[in-house]
């Protein structure tokens, strides 16, 4: 099948790889512009560039996917298909009609829950107990086409936001070789989404990762996993920064410590050493940090982290 693959970051570079592995002819591949990086503000190619290049694929850069030009040069390739993952923008019909058989997107939640920018990090903050990815038919909404396929699975207790990113790259690459395949033999079915359950990620800042102690420890330690590696959880102590990078919640004796550790102790954010092991109140019940980094130091784990600092106190919401 002729198509053209529409997608920006290292997500997307899978799904691109899974469809050139599976010997369908890309036309081309379309991304953002390259963005500069670093001190001496380079240009860097995104990671669907990247590897369009590596895979001899050509590539088209354009400033809006609305631009005249832009459209004109997918109406000369004409595609059957048009693949999009995580491109980044909203297409307009007129660039929706040009294929055959329209513009398939692929997108990394269940939907219609977690339409929007940020649907792997939502769902671990969310507590989701399923996860997975979803083809659809796209349309001129926000991630609200028809749905064409989904693949699903239980995440594990310890996901990160890094760590289903990675297993949704790969099950999305698995998810649109499938469609096409079935695209191909004509067996295809849409289902409209329908509104109940719908939920909106919002894209993520840094902002977020300001942990509030007076929540509860469950949605604390959701938010932890959901935002690592990015933009991570953080609190501030002394007026210093302190990045949490891993944490659980408390075992009962633990939050036994924790709540009988003296007057005044039970104060969300109130920090308790025991044991070697590094504990924080929360609004209700307790949290265990297991890896830290503060502010100027290097990332460690809390046992390290407590042999060099004489941690006790009050963690904060500052800034």
């Amino acid at each position: 099948m002729k198509l053209i693959f529409m997608g920006t970051p290292d997500f997307a570079s899978a799904n691109l790889k899974a469809i050139y592995d599976a010997g369908h002819e890309i036309l081309a591949a379309v991304s953002q512009p390259d963005k500069p990086v670093g001190r001496h503000a380079e240009l860097k190619p995104t990671a669907v560039k990247a590897m369009a290049m590596e895979l001899g694929i050509p590539v088209l850069q354009p400033e809006k996917a609305s631009d005249p030009a832009f459209i004109e040069e997918i109406k000369r390739l004409s595609p059957d298909v048009i693949v999009v993952t995580a491109y980044g923008r909203i297409l307009k019909k007129e660039l929706l009609d040009i294929p055959k058989y329209g513009c398939i997107n692929v997108h990394a939640s269940l939907l219609p829950r977690w339409r929007g920018a940020a649907p792997i990090q939502w769902s671990v903050i969310a507590g989701d107990k399923e996860v997975g990815v979803t083809a659809m038919q796209m349309n001129e909404g926000l991630d609200t086409g028809d749905i064409l396929m989904v693949k699903k699975f239980t995440p594990a207790a310890d996901e990160t936001g890094g760590s289903l990113f990675d297993k949704l790259s790969i099950l999305g690459g698995e998810l649109i070789v499938d469609v096409l395949k079935e695209l191909t033999a004509g067996k295809l079915t849409a289902t409209p989404q329908g509104e109940e359950g719908a939920s909106y990620a919002s894209q993520l800042t840094k902002e977020m990762g300001n942990v509030d102690w007076t929540l509860d420890p469950e949605t604390i330690e959701r938010l932890i996993r959901g935002l690592y590696p990015w933009p991570g959880a953080y609190t501030f102590y002394n007026g210093k920064q302190l990045k949490l990078h891993k944490a659980a919640l408390c075992d009962e004796a633990a939050a036994e410590h924790a709540g009988n550790a003296g007057a005044g102790s039970t104060e969300p954010g109130s920090v308790h050493v025991h044991d070697g092991r590094l504990f924080v109140n929360c609004g209700s019940g307790c949290l265990e940090l297991l890896e830290v980094q503060l502010e100027g130091k290097k990332r460690m784990a809390a046992a390290d982290f407590l042999r060099g600092n004489k941690l006790s106190g009050i963690l904060k919401k500052e800034r």
